[in-house]
């Protein structure tokens, strides 16, 4: 598979094109705060103020979230001092910190397809290319969202969907500390829980970034352009 080199995600212009999808690479995020973000992008999109999708790729520090009180019934130990939130999204209970690239894509699906299992099937195709790209052969299972390789779950996905604008997203484990999972049953399911890394020794978020992020711009048909985080606070 082809893909795009990192050079070719240009640079955001005052000459904006439908085509185009901005890339906000923004770090380590604490978990709220990129619930804002998304929030004000998903209000800019659903008022029409912003006319281009975006795609949020960071990290979080250490955080647990889960969607229905019931999900807490999956905390299967202490969290040790990690926060827990409630957030609007589908899935059950899931753990994000460094070592995952989470991808929040604000798209109005309007511009696209009307149809939530068609952007659930394409966010695990991003997945799925940008794994296969570094040889983990990757693959859906029948009957649940999310992407494996083997018997590992490599990447988790939970969206929330406003007048068909998205926001929430995707998670890729690259090289996370896997035993915080030890604590919940994650996403409801007791199958065990992988990493890139186990696939590719020695591999960081920061090679993989750029995979995403051009394999997410092939398969929703944009072109990839780079944002600042003065789009945040516009």
């Amino acid at each position: 598979m082809e893909l795009c080199p990192n050079n070719s995600i240009k640079k955001i212009s005052a000459q904006r094109d439908k085509s185009e999808c901005v890339l906000l690479q923004l770090g380590r995020v604490d978990y709220q705060t990129a619930l804002t973000w998304q929030k004000q992008l998903l209000a800019g999109r659903s008022a029409e103020r912003e006319q281009l999708d975006v795609l949020m790729l960071l990290e979080h520090p250490p955080v647990y979230t889960y969607h229905r009180p019931a999900d807490c019934d999956q905390i299967l130990q202490d969290l040790g001092g990690v926060p827990l939130y409630q957030v609007e999204r589908g899935g059950q209970i899931t753990y994000h910190g460094p070592g995952q690239l989470v991808g929040y894509p604000i798209l109005d699906l309007r511009q696209h397809r009307q149809d939530l299992h068609w952007y659930l099937r394409q966010l695990e195709q991003v997945l799925i290319d940008a794994l296969v790209h570094f040889g983990v052969p990757a693959k859906r299972q029948a009957g649940y969202t999310g992407v494996w390789a083997g018997e590992y779950k490599l990447a988790a996905i939970g969206v929330k969907v406003s007048r068909w604008v998205t926001m929430q997203g995707f998670a890729l484990n690259v090289d996370p500390d896997l035993s915080a999972f030890e604590r919940i049953v994650p996403c409801g399911l007791t199958r065990p829980v992988g990493s890139l890394a186990q696939f590719c020794p020695g591999i960081g978020v920061e090679e993989v970034l750029p995979v995403v992020a051009a394999c997410f711009g092939r398969v929703f048909d944009r072109e990839m352009i780079a944002g600042g985080r003065q789009l945040l606070l516009s």
